[in-house]
């Protein structure tokens, strides 16, 4: 895939290592901030287009080349400024792809509601990274996908589990539930119908919320 013209609005050093981590990706950066400082400190260690200003203002964003992008990226502290470079980016500039930090987890819809295709709250990132680490070694939570309305699960079998020496046949999972992939002694494989699930398989498990539960238990035996 070629690479995307990527803009990221903001500052600090989260500003750097998402202009490094794209940038190894093969994928062109400009980098708009309004700290003189960091905009020379930026341009010292990226080769990326820096511009010093503020992307809240329009004229500012058509100046440091919005119209060309494939992605606008608004990270600066203020959910305010965030929502108006995305609806600029957007709006008077076409781009096709607005993503936010939103610093208030609760403005997460309101962002998607006045049209950035992606809000990320640091906050639910981290609350939710912590969760996964305590979960139960058997079922790991991966990713809500589609905005929380698919639980994507990780799932651990022991010789202890009810799934273990069954085929996807004799489990009888519900509809809206779905055994992608299993892996097994390190390698994927795409089950079918007849595939006999073991003992330290590991399971990656589509589901909707509302039988997630029920899945669960017919996998592992846990009850949540």
């Amino acid at each position: 895939m070629a690479g995307l013209k990527i803009m990221l609005a903001g500052q600090g050093s989260q500003l750097y290592f998402l202009a490094r981590a794209f940038q190894a990706k093969g994928h062109l950066v400009t980098i708009v901030c309004k700290d003189a400082g960091e905009c020379a400190w930026l341009s010292r260690r990226l080769k990326a287009l820096v511009v010093c200003g503020d992307a809240s203002l329009p004229r500012l964003l058509g100046e440091a080349g919005a119209a060309e992008m494939d992605v606008v990226l608004a990270a600066t502290p203020r959910d305010a400024d965030n929502l108006l470079i995305c609806q600029s980016a957007a709006h008077q500039f076409g781009v096709k792809r607005t993503l936010a930090l939103v610093n208030d987890p609760e403005l997460e819809p309101v962002m998607r509601e006045l049209g950035v295709d992606g809000g990320f709250s640091m906050t639910q990132v981290l609350s939710g990274l912590i969760e996964r680490r305590v979960e139960s070694a058997a079922v790991l939570n991966l990713i809500p996908l589609g905005q929380g309305e698919v639980n994507l699960t990780e799932v651990q079998l022991d010789t202890a589990s009810p799934a273990a020496g069954r085929t996807l046949v004799e489990l009888g999972l519900p509809e809206d539930s779905l055994i992608a992939c299993v892996f097994r002694n390190g390698r994927p494989l795409v089950p079918r119908g007849g595939t006999e699930l073991l003992a330290g398989d590991k399971l990656v498990v589509m589901t909707l919320p509302g039988n997630y539960a029920r899945v669960l238990r017919l996998l592992t035996g846990e009850r949540r």
